[in-house]
């Protein structure tokens, strides 16, 4: 027989044990039980716009929304994490937050908090994590050249069926590849399953760069925070884990409004290339050659290559970009 929920905090334990925790989501439930812990009222004190920190990350967390919100005092805070919907393998598969089913959400954690002024908002927040010694790329958004070119479409960003191909191109989808055209395999010394970015079209270059400048700020919001039609709460803050820690309480985090980031991405750099070569696997390239790699603000593009995903388009969060926007302002 199903349980029935007495209070809001009884049915956000029944739906944490009928999901079920997974270890890559422990970083998410772990704030959310601490914050569901707490006694209230608490009261935040006015540190200014401190992205960085260190202690109890969900603590700091609400602290800053409080912030972001005006408030000095958090009458109460209610947090469920929704990681789980995603590996959930039995059971529920579904969560009910204020009163809506929610089956897919780009948001990690749905948090609820009331304050002083007797407002209540409910917010979603993303959560990355690094649990390596130093700071690595964050997955962003895993997605397809025509997965990407559609969300952009959808958002009333004009995308050519020429930059749709140069894409292709560099993402090596079927058909796409110089191992399907057996002309343009003859005296190619570098990989044969994709196109790289300096080998798409001259008006297809032109045109990712002219969006990726000029649509930066409409771009990285979507990739922050769009994942799926249907999302009744997509995010409005981020927290990062920036390493390692052994101690919850000496944990560094970053945390951000997520117009604050785009923002600061913006400031941190526009639309850019950066050469490397390929150094590794299969197909090294010989001495002397290069590429570019295509990189707007904190955001970093590439072709995802994983065995299982070959032709994924894959977007990351560069290494220690909290360090990196810290001083930029705001």
């Amino acid at each position: 027989m199903a349980l029935i929920p007495i209070d809001q905090a009884h049915a956000l334990q029944i739906q944490a044990g009928t999901l079920g925790r997974r270890a890559g989501h422990a970083f998410e439930d772990d704030i959310a039980s601490r914050i569901n812990s707490y006694t209230y009222p608490i009261w935040v004190n006015d540190t200014g716009n401190q992205h960085l920190g260190i202690g109890d990350p969900a603590f700091l967390l609400i602290s800053y929304i409080a912030r972001v919100l005006r408030s000095s005092m958090i009458v109460s805070a209610t947090a469920i994490s929704t990681g789980a919907l995603a590996t959930s393998e039995e059971g529920q598969k579904w969560l009910s937050i204020n009163g809506a089913s929610v089956r897919r959400c780009k948001s990690d954690l749905v948090v609820t908090i009331s304050l002083s002024d007797g407002r209540t908002q409910t917010v979603g927040i993303s959560t990355k994590q690094c649990n390596n010694t130093v700071p690595t790329n964050a997955q962003l958004y895993f997605t397809t050249a025509r997965g990407f070119t559609k969300l952009l479409r959808d958002h009333g960003i004009y995308v050519s069926d020429e930059a749709l191909t140069g894409l292709r191109r560099f993402c090596g989808d079927a058909g796409f590849r110089p191992l399907d055209f057996p002309n343009e395999l003859e005296g190619r010394s570098i990989d044969p399953r994709r196109y790289f970015w300096e080998e798409m079209s001259q008006p297809a270059q032109q045109e990712w760069a002219h969006i990726l400048t000029n649509y930066q700020d409409a771009v990285t919001r979507l990739l922050l925070q769009k994942a799926y039609i249907d999302d009744l709460f997509v995010p409005d803050f981020l927290i990062h884990k920036t390493r390692a820690s052994s101690l919850w309480g000496d944990t560094e985090v970053a945390i951000y409004a997520i117009e604050e980031l785009v923002r600061l991405s913006r400031m941190y750099q526009k639309f850019a290339t950066r050469e490397y070569s390929v150094r590794k696997g299969s197909y090294r390239d010989p001495q002397g050659y290069s590429h570019l790699a295509p990189r707007f603000g904190i955001v970093q593009m590439q072709r995802g290559g994983q065995e299982q995903h070959p032709e994924q388009l894959q977007f990351n969060l560069e290494a220690g970009y909290f360090y990196k926007i810290e001083n930029l302002g705001g």
